[in-house]
């Protein structure tokens, strides 16, 4: 049980990650996402007069169980598996996020902005509703997300993933190097 609880090497991780695309697309043509599973749940919970939800969502009901599968495996890797040391980082980076105002911790999500408590705060605002809703939009926007266009999208050599993985990662520099230090400031 302690190799589950370590992180997997790149050259194993990556390779067993980069397998599920033949592997979806032999079972079925399947494109690996997990974007799209909002959408489908919506489709199939709230089914409105809305074209964007005016689909046949069963036919995609494959990746609900594959959305299923992500959360419940995260649940039991965050409180059956979790390791109670401090997420490996660089010194570097240690630096630069304690002259941010944020500690090394052994959760993946900094409590300093990550908390209930900050939800009712207007930086906790910014940073959890209206960053969940940007990732949520740009996702969208974009025909997918990072892992969609990542791993399916470059796999099979698509323009439009190289496109907005770029986009994805000019964006995610930004926040960190721009918006990240000045919201912080509203945080102290």
């Amino acid at each position: 049980m302690e190799w589950l609880r370590q992180p997997w090497p790149w050259y194993i991780a990556g390779p067993l990650i980069g397998l599920a695309v033949p592997a979806l697309l032999i079972a079925g043509n399947k494109a690996l996402g997990i974007s799209s599973s909002l959408r489908h749940i919506c489709a199939a919970c709230f089914p409105a007069n809305i074209p964007f939800l005016k689909y046949d969502w069963k036919k995609e009901s494959w990746n609900l169980f594959f959305a299923a599968g992500i959360v419940i495996g995260g649940f039991l890797s965050g409180y059956l598996l979790r390791s109670p040391d401090p997420v490996a980082i660089s010194a570097k980076t240690v630096q630069d996020l304690q002259a941010l105002g944020i500690e090394p911790q052994t959760g993946l999500l900094p409590h300093e902005i990550f908390n209930w408590h900050s939800l009712v705060t207007f930086p906790g605002l910014i940073f959890i509703v209206a960053g969940g809703f940007l990732v949520g939009f740009g996702t969208r926007y974009a025909g997918g997300c990072t892992s969609g266009h990542g791993i399916m999208g470059l796999s099979s050599f698509q323009l439009p993933s190289l496109i907005a993985l770029l986009s994805f990662f000019a964006g995610g520099i930004a926040a960190t190097y721009l918006l990240l230090p000045r919201i912080l400031l509203l945080i102290r």
